[in-house]
């Protein structure tokens, strides 16, 4: 299947896109999943051990947290 173009804003604002790194290209589609961003508010908004919801976003979406 053909996307349709005739919705695209500006092929201009995808230009930075070249330049990404594997992990900066899926930064930049990972935030704007509304699931991934209420998996990270629960963890950014979280009282105690952080552990658990760590290690299922971990899982859920395949990131690793260095330290």
């Amino acid at each position: 299947m053909i996307p349709d173009a005739s919705t695209w804003r500006s092929s201009a604002d995808y230009d930075h896109l070249d330049a990404l790194t594997a992990s900066d290209m899926a930064w930049e589609w990972l935030r704007r999943n509304d699931e991934y961003d209420a998996d990270f508010e629960s963890v950014a908004s979280a009282r105690g051990d952080p552990d658990p919801l760590t290690e299922r976003i971990r899982q859920r979406w395949g990131l690793r947290f260095p330290g």
